[in-house]
């Protein structure tokens, strides 16, 4: 889930890079650090739906 959210956040960000938009706080190299950190959680194992089996 949350890789699905990065590839969004990093889309976003493509968007407001090549159109020049920036909006307050959210410029494309923020967008790009929330992409970095929703990527790194996901490889950790962070947000994970599937539990271990019970034995």
């Amino acid at each position: 889930m949350l890789a699905i959210a990065a590839a969004v956040l990093f889309l976003i960000a493509l968007i407001f890079e090549v159109s020049g938009l920036v909006i307050s706080v959210l410029t494309p190299t923020v967008l790009l650090t929330l992409g970095a950190i929703c990527i790194a959680l996901h490889l950790a194992g962070i947000g994970h739906r599937r539990r271990a089996p019970l034995r």
